[in-house]
């Protein structure tokens, strides 16, 4: 591996970086991190109508309450990265 192609390699890191907020960056620390992977995962599971039905059954609540739930810990996570 020669300078150049570790020079391309950090610059298309840097790119998708800036690109994509979940991506990260060199300042991002661990609790960030755990923070922006547990938002992106209950935003996934409100987004995807098998998994919301499958964590309903689970835990014996109906969808609608579990949407519910799900965009309450979103938001408090949220917040967790204002302060």
């Amino acid at each position: 591996m020669q300078a150049s192609d570790r020079f391309n390699i950090n610059s298309q890191l840097e790119h998708l970086q800036a690109k994509y907020v979940g991506t990260g960056h060199a300042d991002l620390n661990r609790f960030e991190w755990a923070v922006n992977i547990q938002r992106d995962s209950y935003a996934s599971y409100i987004g995807h109508y098998p998994m919301l039905a499958y964590f309903a059954v689970a835990e014996n609540e109906s969808i609608g309450r579990e949407r519910y739930n799900f965009m309450q810990v979103n938001n408090i996570l949220s917040f967790c990265l204002v302060f």
